[in-house]
């Protein structure tokens, strides 16, 4: 059996097709896997527990399903869905994950991480983030009505299309510095993360490794480890390529 990673599938109710190819696809995972991690961003938007749009059923459902058949399922929150809770987490049958969270892939030690707080570089993001993430700031955001929610989620998010027309991919890739730090401080080799659109494993030098999940704008974006080989599926990077398999002894 495998492990599956899937991250930033943007999930909305404004798109269903979306919504049904997950569950599709996890559908047709269900006999080949016994673990799952999602990396973050499983939802674009996530207003509350208290508040989850009927075109979801359809996903929990089947989130549901693989606990039944015995999948053990992990959920990391990410920029998008970061007020994921453990209401949400329980009755779909997962398990919140703390970032970073270490886990082992065969006898190998793998940093888990959506990736967002590896972007130092663009600072205005990096203060927002900060206070998204305050406790007392999520408690009241919480008490607030749904209409008051979607209405400051939606600023929230046309002020982050602005401000991107104005920065550099590079500012919003990770800082390279910063990917080592993290790594040197979990005595990784190996660090998985999502967030950056940017498929990829790249060969950081001394036998380490950064290895990067797509987002899923036309088509699945996943890495399987097997219990051997962790390969990466995207249809941005050719299968069966150098760069798209990895083996972990």
């Amino acid at each position: 059996m495998s492990t599956l990673f899937i991250s930033d599938l943007h999930l909305s109710p404004s798109h269903p097709k979306l919504i049904k190819a997950t569950v599709d696809f996890l559908a047709q995972q269900a006999s080949k896997i016994d673990q799952l991690y999602i990396l973050g961003d499983l939802f674009n938007t996530w207003l509350g527990d208290d508040i989850v749009p009927d075109e979801f059923q359809p996903l929990i459902e089947q989130l549901t399903k693989l606990k039944q058949v015995g999948i053990k399922s992990y959920l990391m929150v990410g920029n998008r869905d970061f007020m994921l809770g453990k209401t949400f987490a329980g009755y779909s049958g997962m398990t919140i994950l703390q970032e970073p969270t270490l886990i082992k892939l065969g006898q190998c030690k793998v940093l888990l991480m959506h990736g967002d707080s590896l972007c130092i570089d663009d600072i205005s993001y990096q203060r927002y983030r900060r206070w998204s993430r305050n406790r007392f700031l999520q408690y009241c955001f919480l008490m607030l009505p749904a209409s008051y929610r979607e209405g400051i989620s939606d600023k929230i998010k046309q002020k982050s299309r602005q401000q991107k027309q104005h920065k550099s991919a590079e500012i919003m890739d990770v800082n390279h510095n910063e990917v080592d730090r993290v790594m040197a401080q979990f005595r990784v080799d190996y660090l998985l993360h999502g967030h950056t659109h940017r498929p990829a494993i790249h060969e950081l030098g001394h036998e380490q490794y950064r290895i990067v999940l797509g987002d899923w704008q036309k088509e699945p974006s996943f890495i399987v480890f097997d219990g051997y080989q962790l390969q990466l599926f995207d249809p941005r990077v050719p299968k069966d390529s150098i760069a798209s398999i990895l083996s972990l002894s």
